[in-house]
């Protein structure tokens, strides 16, 4: 059980690096106005988000394990919560693929502070899914 926890906290840590880096990408490159500049932009969401799925997909993988070895783990409320921060923050990791499509598109009509705003979000989920996983308040 330890090394399922301790790789479902590698993946994870992967996967919030991006989440806490990719939209700052967004934010310098909403901020260049040459094509070279774009293109480089565009390579860097795009194998960084390759890497954020990797995290994703490691964290969710050994998550499900941790939960198939020990099933008194799905009675818990703390863990139902949890879950649910996972999905939604796996939703929002979909959605900012669209984002990297649109801004290597050159139709992006988002501002560098709306890339900003968004750029917090992760820490909110981050607190939230830490605060239940060492608290568990229920």
């Amino acid at each position: 059980m330890l090394w399922l926890k301790a790789f479902h906290i590698i993946f994870m840590v992967t996967w919030f690096a991006g989440l806490f880096y990719l939209p700052r990408l967004f934010v310098y490159h909403v901020g260049v106005s040459d094509d070279a500049g774009k293109q480089r932009f565009s390579t860097m969401e795009r194998k960084l988000y390759a890497i954020m799925m990797i995290g994703m997909l490691g964290t969710w993988v050994f998550a499900i394990a941790m939960i198939v070895t020990t099933p008194g783990y799905l009675q818990m409320g703390w863990l139902h919560a949890k879950i649910t921060l996972a999905l939604l923050l796996s939703g929002y990791t979909g959605w900012l693929k669209s984002h990297i499509r649109r801004l290597a598109a050159h139709a992006n009509t988002k501002s560098e502070r709306y890339f900003r705003i968004i750029n917090e979000v992760p820490a909110v989920f981050l607190i939230a899914i830490v605060i239940l996983a060492v608290v568990k308040p229920f």
